[in-house]
Parts: C-alpha cells; structure tokens; sequence
C-alpha cells in the first residue's frame, strides 16, 4: 500500500462508496466503455476500487497514474520540441476513451512553483486540440485527499476527508438522493435566470458587469465535478466593464496565487496585478488571444462546503459565491471564446457582497434572495 497517507486517507473515507458514486451516478458508465482513470499514486485505495466499479459494469478501465516529480521533471528536461507539441500516444488515447476520470492526489502541491511560468504556458497552449478531444467525451474532475492537500487546507488529514465526505455528500445516507436534490433547486435558480440580460457583481473592491444575453446557464449536479453545485454560463465576449477582487487564493500548476484584482474593458482584461503570483498571472493572459477574456461566470450551491480548501474544485462551488474563468468557453453556454486557458477565479459574497440580475439581487451576503434554500 502506498505511504505518505494513502492507506490512511482510506480509514477515513470510503473508497468503495466513493468509486461507486462516481461510476455509478457522474459518469453512468455502461457496459463495453473504455474508462480512462487519471491520478497520482496517493489515490492507490480509489483507484483499485473504481476498477472493481468498472469491471462491475463489463466496462473496461484503463490506469494513467502519475510518480512523484514526474510533472517538475517534465518541465525541467523537455526540450523545445516537446513543449511546443503534444505526443501522438495521448491524442490517440483522447479519441479512443468513452469516458475520462481525473483524480487529484496531489503529493507537492509546490512541485511546479520553481518551473518558469512560460514553459508551463507553452505546454498548454500545444495541448490544446488534446483538451479539446476531450471535452468532447464523458468526464469528471474530483479529489482524493492527501497530506499535502490537508496542508494546502490547514488541516489533519482526518478533517480534510470529512471536509471532501461532506462535501461530496458521503455522509448521507443515500448520496444520489442528495445530489439529484441539489440538482432539483439549482433548476429553480436556472429558472430565475433563464431570459437574464445583465450580472453585476459589487462587493469591496469590485464593481463589475456582463452580459449573458442569449446564453444558455448549465445545472453543474455532480455529473462533471465531484464535489459539484454550481450553474454556470459563458458571458458575452465584448460585454464585462469594471473591476473585480478574487479574495481566495488559488494554485493552479501548484504557483501559489492570491489576491488578484482585474480591471476589464469591453470584454477584456487591461490591468492585472496579484499580492502574490503576479508572474504567473501575467504568463497565463498571455496564453493567447483568448485568455484575457471571460469564458464562464458560475454561481456555488454547494452550502455543504463551508471553507476554502486551496482546490478550486472545491473551493469554486461554495455555496454563495461567484467565479469567473479566464479563458476558454464552454460551447453549451453559447460562449464564444477559444483558449488553451481555463483559470476560474474566485469571488467570496458572504462577508458582504451582492450579485445582481438585471437590477434585483440573487445572491445578498453569500445567500440566495427570493428561493428556497438548497
């Protein structure tokens, strides 16, 4: 069994249930499926159980699993050709899976924070058509606790697993019930946005508006992202004017990023600055032409998560909260903008913040106005 808390994190949540919920519920895999299943050996006890829920299924299951360093040693060897290139192995895998589950285990959430932001950036953008494909299959994002993520979140791993337990709904005693009842309330919140033409978004440091005219809002119940709740949609290209202060802290590529403060302009970002990270903000909208405008606004549900964690998987859904992505649009939303960037930000409402649509307020101090609570 592996080391470093795997064996342990398994005490404290049920990989069995969990692999189930995930098989089962958010990618409804059926028989004669190719099942790609993406993580890093921490995830050893989900990972064994997801292929028994695979199996189970007549499906077929398929490991990519990841060694310490093996990201940071990428990076630090790879010549030019292959930062600038993507392998003709993963976009044949990419065409040839059903469905694709990626799991966070992270050993070193800091593995990356030495390597230059460009090279990270230029392996992105040559990924691209790979993350494109796909998108264009089944998939899901979720997480498998592990000490440097109990770290990340100030945390024992003990407390961070009930966090991800209570958070994915495993402390209930039927988890498929709950998730389909969070589905049933975030149609509610659909319904009163359906036929929206402005957002704005106003708390300290942020004064912002966009449009989402003609853009269709997606019920984000756990089928994509475990944990989910969230509705999300792709704003106007042209349309975001303002400012707006991300007041939690992200770390994608394992680059600690916090206090980000974008000025935008007809849709595009013309100022950006961060207390720390400011390189790699500065890297990333320089990823393309897409990259300095919004790709999705999202709204959290999810009242299940009650504190930042460090994981934007996570910490994107909090219940009375509002992202916005830079980058790539979802093309289901109506949204229009193409990036190899995907970088969703985040905005906390409860400490005094409200979001408003077309005039009247939807979510006042990090709670809904005029619904009934989920």
């Amino acid at each position: 069994m592996p080391v470093d808390g795997a064996a342990l994190t398994a005490e404290f949540l049920d990989a069995g249930a969990f692999a189930d919920l995930l098989v089962g519920y958010c990618l409804e895999v059926e028989a004669g499926q190719k099942i790609l299943l993406r993580s890093s050996t921490l995830a050893t006890p989900l990972l064994l159980e997801l292929q028994r829920a695979v199996l189970e299924r007549e499906a077929w299951p398929t490991f990519e699993v990841e060694l310490p360093g093996q990201s940071r040693g990428f990076y630090a060897h790879a010549r030019d050709p292959q930062l600038d290139d993507y392998d003709d192995v993963a976009m044949a895998q990419a065409k040839a899976v059903d469905a694709v589950l990626g799991i966070q285990a992270p050993h070193d959430l800091r593995e990356l924070a030495e390597i230059d932001p460009a090279r990270i950036t230029r392996a992105a953008r040559a990924r691209r058509p790979i993350r494109e494909r796909t998108l264009k299959k089944r998939w899901c994002s979720t997480l498998w606790p592990t000490v440097a993520g109990a770290e990340q979140a100030g945390m024992s791993l003990e407390r961070f697993a009930a966090v991800v337990r209570r958070a994915t709904f495993l402390d209930q005693d039927d988890p498929v019930h709950a998730w389909r009842g969070l589905s049933a309330f975030q149609e509610t919140l659909i319904a009163r946005l359906r036929g929206a033409r402005e957002l704005r978004i106003e708390a300290e440091g942020t004064d912002l508006t966009l449009s989402v005219k003609g853009r269709s809002w997606v019920n984000s119940d756990g089928r994509r992202n475990m944990p989910s709740g969230e509705v999300f949609t792709g704003p106007v290209e042209t349309s975001a004017n303002g400012r707006i202060r991300f007041t939690i802290r992200s770390s994608p590529a394992g680059v600690d990023v916090d206090g980000v403060e974008l000025e935008l302009r007809d849709g595009e970002v013309v100022r950006a600055t961060a207390r720390s990270g400011e390189d790699y903000l500065r890297h990333a909208l320089a990823t393309d032409d897409g990259a300095r405008r919004l790709g999705e606004i999202g709204i959290g549900t999810n009242f299940g998560i009650e504190q930042p964690v460090g994981a934007i998987l996570f910490d994107e859904k909090i219940g009375g909260t509002v992202h916005l992505a830079l980058g790539r649009s979802y093309p289901e939303t109506g949204g229009k903008n193409l990036s190899a960037l995907h970088w969703d930000l985040i905005c906390d409402l409860r400490a005094g913040g409200t979001l408003s649509v077309d005039g009247e307020p939807l979510v006042a101090d990090g709670r809904f106005v005029g619904l009934p609570p989920s």
